[in-house]
Protein backbone atom coordinates (compact mmCIF):
# COMPACT_ATOMS: atom_id res chain seq x y z
CA UNK A 1 0.00 0.00 0.00
CA UNK A 2 2.98 2.39 0.85
CA UNK A 3 4.42 1.44 -2.79
CA UNK A 4 0.91 2.87 -4.43
CA UNK A 5 0.27 5.86 -2.37
CA UNK A 6 3.86 6.64 -3.58
CA UNK A 7 3.03 6.44 -7.03
CA UNK A 8 -0.14 8.77 -6.59
CA UNK A 9 1.60 11.39 -4.95
CA UNK A 10 3.91 11.37 -7.39
CA UNK A 11 1.56 11.22 -10.21
CA UNK A 12 -0.53 14.17 -8.44
CA UNK A 13 2.53 16.49 -7.87
CA UNK A 14 2.77 16.61 -11.47
CA UNK A 15 -0.93 17.42 -12.34
CA UNK A 16 -2.69 20.96 -11.56
CA UNK A 17 -5.61 20.24 -10.41
CA UNK A 18 -7.40 23.59 -10.78
CA UNK A 19 -6.25 23.33 -14.93
CA UNK A 20 -8.12 22.50 -17.63
CA UNK A 21 -6.37 19.94 -20.01
CA UNK A 22 -7.10 19.41 -23.63
CA UNK A 23 -8.16 15.80 -24.22
CA UNK A 24 -4.77 14.81 -26.45
CA UNK A 25 -2.67 16.20 -23.54
CA UNK A 26 -4.70 14.67 -20.94
CA UNK A 27 -4.50 11.11 -22.64
CA UNK A 28 -1.00 11.15 -23.74
CA UNK A 29 -0.36 12.04 -19.80
CA UNK A 30 -1.91 9.54 -18.84
CA UNK A 31 -0.41 6.79 -20.73
CA UNK A 32 2.65 7.91 -19.82
CA UNK A 33 2.11 7.76 -16.47
CA UNK A 34 -0.28 4.59 -16.65
CA UNK A 35 2.83 2.28 -15.51
CA UNK A 36 1.73 -0.42 -13.20
CA UNK A 37 1.99 -3.86 -13.50
CA UNK A 38 -1.27 -4.81 -15.27
CA UNK A 39 -3.16 -2.44 -18.62
CA UNK A 40 -4.56 -0.24 -16.48
CA UNK A 41 -7.92 1.02 -17.50
CA UNK A 42 -8.65 4.53 -18.84
CA UNK A 43 -11.78 6.42 -17.24
CA UNK A 44 -13.84 9.41 -17.68
CA UNK A 45 -15.96 11.29 -15.16
CA UNK A 46 -19.36 13.30 -15.92
CA UNK A 47 -20.98 15.80 -14.00
CA UNK A 48 -24.16 16.20 -14.79
CA UNK A 49 -26.52 19.29 -14.66
CA UNK A 50 -29.33 17.21 -13.20
CA UNK A 51 -31.61 17.03 -10.22
CA UNK A 52 -30.44 13.24 -8.99
CA UNK A 53 -33.32 12.99 -6.62
CA UNK A 54 -35.56 13.23 -9.09
CA UNK A 55 -36.81 9.82 -10.39
CA UNK A 56 -37.17 11.34 -13.68
CA UNK A 57 -33.94 13.00 -14.33
CA UNK A 58 -32.14 9.05 -13.97
CA UNK A 59 -29.61 8.89 -16.76
CA UNK A 60 -28.51 5.50 -18.20
CA UNK A 61 -28.08 3.88 -21.03
CA UNK A 62 -25.32 2.28 -23.32
CA UNK A 63 -22.97 3.68 -25.65
CA UNK A 64 -20.94 1.38 -28.98
CA UNK A 65 -17.11 2.20 -28.34
CA UNK A 66 -15.85 1.69 -31.68
CA UNK A 67 -12.13 0.30 -30.46
CA UNK A 68 -14.17 -1.64 -27.83
CA UNK A 69 -13.00 -1.81 -23.86
CA UNK A 70 -9.75 -3.84 -24.11
CA UNK A 71 -11.40 -6.16 -22.01
CA UNK A 72 -13.31 -9.91 -22.59
CA UNK A 73 -16.97 -9.92 -21.73
CA UNK A 74 -18.75 -12.87 -20.91
CA UNK A 75 -22.51 -12.97 -21.41
CA UNK A 76 -25.00 -14.68 -20.09
CA UNK A 77 -28.25 -15.14 -21.64
CA UNK A 78 -31.54 -16.06 -20.44
CA UNK A 79 -32.88 -18.22 -23.32
CA UNK A 80 -35.08 -21.60 -24.88
CA UNK A 81 -34.68 -23.67 -27.94
CA UNK A 82 -34.05 -21.56 -31.16
CA UNK A 83 -33.34 -18.47 -28.82
CA UNK A 84 -30.49 -20.35 -27.07
CA UNK A 85 -28.84 -21.81 -30.25
CA UNK A 86 -28.77 -17.95 -31.53
CA UNK A 87 -27.09 -16.89 -28.38
CA UNK A 88 -25.08 -19.25 -28.60
CA UNK A 89 -24.22 -19.05 -32.50
CA UNK A 90 -23.37 -15.70 -31.46
CA UNK A 91 -20.98 -16.68 -29.05
CA UNK A 92 -22.66 -16.09 -25.64
CA UNK A 93 -20.85 -17.83 -22.54
CA UNK A 94 -23.51 -18.96 -20.60
CA UNK A 95 -26.74 -19.99 -22.19
CA UNK A 96 -29.82 -21.22 -20.21
CA UNK A 97 -33.15 -21.20 -18.41
CA UNK A 98 -33.52 -22.69 -14.98
CA UNK A 99 -30.23 -24.29 -14.16
CA UNK A 100 -29.13 -20.53 -15.09
CA UNK A 101 -31.28 -19.20 -12.15
CA UNK A 102 -30.12 -21.92 -9.93
CA UNK A 103 -26.30 -21.13 -10.52
CA UNK A 104 -27.07 -17.58 -10.23
CA UNK A 105 -28.58 -18.61 -6.82
CA UNK A 106 -26.03 -20.56 -5.55
CA UNK A 107 -23.57 -17.69 -6.32
CA UNK A 108 -22.25 -18.71 -9.62
CA UNK A 109 -22.11 -15.46 -11.47
CA UNK A 110 -19.69 -16.07 -14.08
CA UNK A 111 -20.51 -13.44 -16.34
CA UNK A 112 -20.34 -9.44 -17.10
CA UNK A 113 -23.53 -9.09 -19.23
CA UNK A 114 -27.07 -10.98 -18.32
CA UNK A 115 -29.57 -10.44 -21.69
CA UNK A 116 -33.03 -12.16 -22.02
CA UNK A 117 -35.60 -12.56 -24.36
CA UNK A 118 -38.99 -11.16 -23.36
CA UNK A 119 -40.88 -14.34 -22.39
CA UNK A 120 -37.94 -15.27 -19.90
CA UNK A 121 -38.40 -12.17 -17.71
CA UNK A 122 -40.83 -13.98 -15.21
CA UNK A 123 -38.10 -16.59 -14.53
CA UNK A 124 -35.21 -13.94 -14.32
CA UNK A 125 -37.12 -12.12 -11.88
CA UNK A 126 -36.24 -15.07 -9.52
CA UNK A 127 -33.13 -13.48 -9.25
CA UNK A 128 -33.64 -9.98 -9.39
CA UNK A 129 -32.27 -8.99 -5.74
CA UNK A 130 -29.16 -10.73 -6.93
CA UNK A 131 -28.33 -9.40 -10.46
CA UNK A 132 -29.70 -5.72 -9.63
CA UNK A 133 -27.24 -4.71 -6.64
CA UNK A 134 -24.32 -6.00 -9.10
CA UNK A 135 -25.83 -3.74 -12.55
CA UNK A 136 -26.56 -6.71 -14.32
CA UNK A 137 -30.90 -7.10 -14.42
CA UNK A 138 -31.62 -7.38 -17.76
CA UNK A 139 -33.52 -4.39 -18.74
CA UNK A 140 -35.21 -3.12 -22.27
CA UNK A 141 -33.77 0.11 -22.07
CA UNK A 142 -30.54 -1.24 -22.05
CA UNK A 143 -31.17 -3.42 -24.96
CA UNK A 144 -30.77 -6.58 -22.92
CA UNK A 145 -34.29 -7.45 -22.98
CA UNK A 146 -34.78 -8.45 -26.46
CA UNK A 147 -35.68 -10.80 -29.00
CA UNK A 148 -32.68 -10.12 -31.30
CA UNK A 149 -30.75 -12.26 -28.38
CA UNK A 150 -28.01 -12.62 -31.15
CA UNK A 151 -27.02 -8.64 -32.41
CA UNK A 152 -27.08 -8.34 -28.37
CA UNK A 153 -24.58 -10.64 -27.58
CA UNK A 154 -22.37 -9.49 -30.35
CA UNK A 155 -22.96 -5.43 -29.23
CA UNK A 156 -21.54 -6.46 -25.48
CA UNK A 157 -18.74 -8.57 -27.23
CA UNK A 158 -17.56 -6.13 -30.04
CA UNK A 159 -17.36 -3.24 -27.08
CA UNK A 160 -21.02 -2.03 -26.22
CA UNK A 161 -20.79 -0.29 -22.37
CA UNK A 162 -23.79 0.58 -20.25
CA UNK A 163 -23.73 3.97 -18.05
CA UNK A 164 -26.15 4.99 -15.09
CA UNK A 165 -26.06 7.90 -12.90
CA UNK A 166 -24.94 7.60 -9.09
CA UNK A 167 -26.45 9.56 -6.38
CA UNK A 168 -24.12 12.58 -6.87
CA UNK A 169 -25.05 13.42 -10.61
CA UNK A 170 -21.89 11.65 -11.79
CA UNK A 171 -21.06 8.86 -14.26
CA UNK A 172 -18.46 7.04 -14.82
CA UNK A 173 -16.81 4.76 -17.62
CA UNK A 174 -13.99 2.87 -18.94
CA UNK A 175 -12.89 4.18 -22.44
CA UNK A 176 -10.39 1.57 -23.50
CA UNK A 177 -6.35 0.32 -21.96
CA UNK A 178 -3.85 2.69 -21.45
CA UNK A 179 -2.33 0.46 -24.13
CA UNK A 180 -4.48 1.93 -26.74
CA UNK A 181 -3.33 5.01 -29.02
CA UNK A 182 -4.12 8.10 -28.17
CA UNK A 183 -6.69 8.46 -30.66
CA UNK A 184 -8.87 5.34 -30.26
CA UNK A 185 -9.06 6.41 -26.53
CA UNK A 186 -10.95 9.82 -28.04
CA UNK A 187 -12.80 8.34 -30.57
CA UNK A 188 -14.55 6.13 -27.55
CA UNK A 189 -14.64 8.89 -25.20
CA UNK A 190 -16.28 11.45 -28.55
CA UNK A 191 -19.06 8.20 -28.85
CA UNK A 192 -19.21 8.13 -24.77
CA UNK A 193 -20.37 11.88 -24.63
CA UNK A 194 -22.51 11.57 -27.58
CA UNK A 195 -24.75 8.66 -26.39
CA UNK A 196 -24.41 10.41 -22.79
CA UNK A 197 -25.57 13.77 -24.58
CA UNK A 198 -28.57 11.63 -26.18
CA UNK A 199 -29.40 10.30 -22.93
CA UNK A 200 -30.12 13.44 -21.29
CA UNK A 201 -33.89 13.45 -19.90
CA UNK A 202 -36.29 15.86 -20.97
CA UNK A 203 -36.79 17.31 -17.82
CA UNK A 204 -33.62 18.54 -17.60
CA UNK A 205 -32.92 22.45 -18.13
CA UNK A 206 -29.56 24.32 -18.41
CA UNK A 207 -26.40 22.62 -18.89
CA UNK A 208 -26.60 18.66 -19.43
CA UNK A 209 -22.36 18.09 -19.38
CA UNK A 210 -20.93 20.27 -16.48
CA UNK A 211 -17.50 18.98 -16.06
CA UNK A 212 -15.50 15.91 -17.39
CA UNK A 213 -12.35 14.46 -16.08
CA UNK A 214 -10.24 11.31 -17.26
CA UNK A 215 -8.23 9.32 -15.05
CA UNK A 216 -6.12 6.07 -14.72
CA UNK A 217 -6.91 3.07 -12.39
CA UNK A 218 -3.74 4.14 -10.78
CA UNK A 219 -3.46 7.39 -11.43
CA UNK A 220 -5.06 10.75 -10.61
CA UNK A 221 -7.88 12.73 -12.26
CA UNK A 222 -7.20 15.63 -14.76
CA UNK A 223 -10.15 18.20 -15.51
CA UNK A 224 -10.79 18.39 -19.24
CA UNK A 225 -11.78 21.28 -21.47
CA UNK A 226 -15.16 19.93 -22.84
CA UNK A 227 -14.89 21.78 -26.38
CA UNK A 228 -11.56 19.96 -27.13
CA UNK A 229 -12.99 16.67 -26.80
CA UNK A 230 -15.53 17.19 -30.11
CA UNK A 231 -12.37 18.69 -31.70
Amino acid sequence: MAKIGKRIKQARSQVNADKLYAIADALEALKAGANAKFDETIEVAVALGVDARKSDQMVRGTAALPHGTGKTVRVAVFARDAKAAEAQAAGADIVGAEELVDKILQGEILFDRCIATPDMMGLVGRVAKTLGPKGLMPNPKLGTVTPNVADAVKAAKSGEIQFRMEKAGIVHAGIGKASFPADALKENLRAFMSALERSKPATSKGVFIKRVSVSSTMGVGMKVEINTIAA
